[in-house]
């Protein structure tokens, strides 16, 4: 029997996305250390995508870059991001800037100020300051700026927004998030997370960002208003640190220079509360799970023992139903495209710049989770709460 064509009509739509390959985007690469590796796996994959140049402060580190991921006819001699964006016979569209930290801010402002689109790796930048002139470049531009979130892009991170925002929850007033790895602080590519030089920011900029992003996309971005917070290096001083031990790196413990643990009580706008905490390092395996509390329902999100921005298992919703107290089970959504969440970052970027449309993860949301950070910071240094001023752009 011939299927029933009505029936077809409630059936997942198996569509396949088409790709207009008749103009190729010229991409140039700034920065190609360990997270560029993840960037250009991606980006060859877009059949819309060409490759055109790359530039590392190191001299020959772009080079070799492109060669081992077997990408030809990519021009890398250059002195600095500087000289390649001002070679106009690139005719580049847009950049990827996979530079360290502390300089997110620099190559990204020189980028706009050239008329290119950029995707900036997170996090934004090491200070809201930093944040600001980025953002005053990309308004000047008219250019699109698309912050790293990668895990925004996964199903079950939108799912906890769909939850949000169906008034499941009711009026959000408490939430607490975090991530933490019991052992993790991350040194196999040597010091560029852990000095101030470099990295100006530790777990707090690694993978706290992660965690804000979480819960404060769900809830609309919510401005912040004051924060207490509190940060540490226990661990990542330590020249006994296991992984130091096991790596034969001592040395690292006097190089560590960021947070490796930081915690904070953020007060939001709309009366909503804000406990934060991130670690690289613990003797715990969790600090917790995420939950948010509303005044019709509470939503648990399961951590991982590896924090690494994903939903650690099935969510549970705790509400009520005809005045008795329930639970609901809200399963873990299986991607089975086949494009991991780099993948799906780089095509919404390359989207967006060839459509004329806006950022995936747009600067003016993460303005907001820059200025936590650095309200943090600032709370942990001043040893007492802080308000959170953030200039006009």
């Amino acid at each position: 029997m011939a299927e029933d064509k009505d029936l077809n009509a409630f059936k997942e739509s198996q569509e396949v996305t088409v790709i207009d390959t008749s103009r190729k985007l010229r991409i140039g690469f700034i920065g190609c250390g360990w997270i560029a590796g993840s960037h250009i796996k991606s980006f060859k994959k877009q059949p819309d995508v060409e490759i055109v140049a790359g530039c590392d402060l190191i001299p020959g580190k772009a080079k070799a870059f492109f060669e081992k991921h077997e990408v030809e006819g990519v021009k890398t001699d250059y002195a600095s991001h500087k000289e390649m964006l001002a070679d106009k016979s690139l005719n580049l569209d847009a950049v990827t800037i996979c530079t360290y930290n502390r300089q997110h801010a620099g190559p990204a402002i020189d980028a706009l100020n050239a008329g290119l689109h950029v995707l900036l790796e997170k996090p934004f930048t090491v200070t809201l300051d930093e944040a600001v002139e980025v953002m005053r470049a990309e308004k000047k531009s008219g250019k699109i700026l698309s912050i790293g979130f990668q895990p925004r892009l996964d199903a079950n991170m939108k799912m906890i927004k769909k939850i949000v925002d169906s008034g499941a929850l009711g009026q959000i007033y408490y939430i607490q998030t975090g991530g933490g790895r019991r052992r993790g602080i991350p040194t196999p590519f040597g010091t560029t997370f852990i000095t101030d030089e470099t990295a100006g920011i530790g777990a707090l900029g690694d993978i706290g960002c992660y965690s804000l992003d979480m819960v404060l996309n769900a809830i609309g971005y919510p401005k912040p208003l004051t924060v207490s917070g509190y940060k540490s290096a226990f661990f990542g001083t330590d020249p006994n640190y296991s992984n130091y031990v096991k790596t034969g790196h001592p040395e690292y413990a006097k190089a560590f220079q960021v947070d490796d643990f930081a915690a904070a009580f953020v007060r939001l706008e709309g009366g909503i509360v804000l406990d934060f905490r991130i670690a690289w390092a613990m003797n715990m395996d969790t600090p917790g799970d995420t939950i948010i509390l509303g005044t019709k329902g509470g939503l648990r999100i399961p951590s991982t023992e590896c924090w690494n921005g994903t939903v650690g298992g099935p969510m549970k919703l705790y509400h009520e139903v005809c005045g008795e107290q329930t639970e609901t089970v809200i399963p873990i959504i299986e991607d089975k495209s086949g494009n991991s969440l780099f993948d799906k970052k780089i095509r919404s970027f390359c989207d967006a710049v060839k459509n004329g449309g806006t950022a995936p993860v747009p600067s003016s949301q993460i303005l907001y989770n820059q200025a936590i950070i650095d309200g943090i910071a600032k709370s942990a240094e001043a040893g007492r709460e802080v308000e959170i001023v953030i200039p006009e752009i």
